[in-house]
Order: C-alpha cells, then sequence, then structure tokens
C-alpha cells in the first residue's frame, strides 16, 4: 500500500492471532480484506492514510450491486434469506431448528449444532456474551476486550443462547464503544467475576460449567489514545486523509476521529499511504 494505492474493494476488517497468551505481551494481528488478498495493517500504524469511497457498494454474499446494506453487508434478498441473517442470530434463544423451518440446514450443522461458550469479558465493563468455541478469539478481539474467560460450554447455540439470557439478568451484554475505544475500563478480577457469576447459574445447567479457565488477555496496536470520540461516515464524507494511530476491536483509529469498517462491508475503497 504505497502512494495512491490501487483500488480495493473492501470486505470488512479480519485478523489473525500469533499468540493468545498474555505471556507474549503482543498486539493482536489485524489484517484487512480485500478483493485479492488480506494486507497487515499493523505496519502502518502512524501513518497517514487515505481512505476514500468509489461510490460503489456490492453485497458481500452475491456481488449484487446496491445502494445500501444491510446487516454490514448484505443486499435485501440475500438479508432475508441467508441463515446468518436470520433472527436467531441476534437472539440464539430464538432458534427455530427444532420446528422445521431453519432457513440452511447444512448452516445450522456447521455453525449452530457446535459447542459454544457462554463467557464474561472487559471492553467497555464486564459483559456477558457467547460465541463458538472456535470462534472464541475472533468474537473476543473483535469486540475490543482486554480479558475474556468463558464460563460454560454447551452442545448447541440455542442452549447457549439461554444460559446467556439467564445471565443477561444480571450482566450486560453490551459494550460502550466510546468507553472502549477510549481504554476507560475499570481494573476488575475477571477470576472473581466468573466466580460470583457462577452462583447465578442454575442447576439445569450446572453440568455445562467450566470451573479452572483462566482469563485470556489481549493488548491491542494502539500508539494513541483518544480523549474524545468522532466517527467517519463515509455515506457523508466519502474520502479520509488522517493519521492512522490505532486499531482496536472492528475499529480503525485515527488522530481525528475513529471508522467502524464492519459497518462498511461491501463498500469498494482506495486505500493508501500518504
Amino acid at each position: 500500500m504505497g502512494k495512491r494505492g490501487t483500488i480495493m474493494k473492501l470486505t470488512g476488517i479480519n485478523y489473525g492471532l500469533k499468540h493468545v497468551s498474555n505471556q507474549f505481551n503482543q498486539p493482536l494481528q489485524y489484517f484487512i480484506k480485500l478483493s485479492e488478498g488480506e494486507h497487515l495493517l499493523n505496519s502502518i500504524v502512524g501513518a497517514k492514510l487515505s481512505l476514500a469511497f468509489q461510490d460503489n457498494i456490492q453485497c458481500i454474499h452475491c456481488g449484487r450491486v446496491i445502494k445500501k446494506t444491510f446487516n454490514n453487508g448484505y443486499c435485501y434478498p440475500c438479508f432475508k434469506s441467508l441463515p446468518e441473517n436470520d433472527i436467531c442470530i441476534v437472539k440464539p434463544n430464538l432458534c427455530h431448528y427444532d420446528k422445521g423451518t431453519c432457513r440452511d440446514e447444512q448452516f445450522a450443522a456447521t455453525h449452530c449444532m457446535k459447542p459454544h461458550y457462554v463467557y464474561l469479558a472487559v471492553s467497555s465493563d464486564i459483559k456477558v456474551g457467547m460465541t463458538r468455541e472456535s470462534n472464541s478469539m475472533k468474537r473476543w478481539g473483535d469486540q475490543g476486550a482486554i480479558q475474556a474467560v468463558p464460563i460454560a460450554k454447551l452442545p448447541t447455540r440455542k442452549l447457549a443462547g439461554e444460559l446467556e439470557l439467564k445471565l443477561m439478568e444480571h450482566y450486560p451484554d453490551k459494550t460502550n464503544w466510546r468507553k472502549m475505544l477510549k481504554g476507560d475500563v475499570p481494573e476488575l478480577d475477571l477470576v472473581e467475576v466468573r466466580n460470583q457469576a457462577l452462583a447465578y447459574i442454575t442447576d439445569d445447567f450446572a453440568c455445562h460449567i467450566l470451573g479452572d479457565e483462566q482469563p485470556v488477555h489481549f493488548i491491542y496496536p494502539i500508539k494513541q489514545t483518544l480523549s474524545k470520540i468522532t466517527s467517519y461516515n463515509l455515506d457523508k464524507d466519502p474520502v479520509i486523509e488522517d493519521k492512522l494511530v490505532g486499531i482496536k476491536g472492528q475499529y480503525l483509529i485515527f488522530e481525528d476521529g475513529v471508522i467502524n469498517m464492519k459497518k462498511y462491508a461491501g463498500y469498494q475503497l482506495e486505500l493508501s499511504t500518504l
């Protein structure tokens, strides 16, 4: 990505972890997934970038040219028909697989009928959440968590959603993204919080409790924190020229604003260093 780099279709932020243990004391490795491949972003934190919307949006599933996206990158027909956009993805306790109305049974077998964690994480404060066991590291990094610990492992997404719903009576399931980006996060002993949370788990879920999991800690590639958080909006201002000072969760952090890259999945952009 040199000066005025090639126009590339953006399909969202993705990242991989070289280390998942805090003993390595290394930040998450972030990659931007473009039409021709993935590019490491950590190496350009500190550089001034140009990010320009090319007035073209395509559905990230079918490639249809569209005017607006639904659920972060889909056209309306894909939003209405694909299993990853069903209500049970947002509210897993509403899974309707057993009723025979699942949008895609193969998707359910791959994504829903798999072991899931119910976890506690610290992103802006303590929160409860759930994710596939195999997707946990990505999920926690996605939320900008600084630490996370699974507290229960359940055989299906629906069961995990039901336990999460019970714990939501005591813990929020949302992240305050502004506090998360500022790093305005309380110091918490997550093991102690986990032990307290176990008291809220009813007997019907007791067999799924994980008793000795240790928290995973995360470090992010951030050179400068912002005292005030304002958002860039590519639909209103299609060109951003600013110094990239950090990456956390789904956000690129610039000196003068932040941008949630997941929101612009499917947008065709030109990304270049200045």
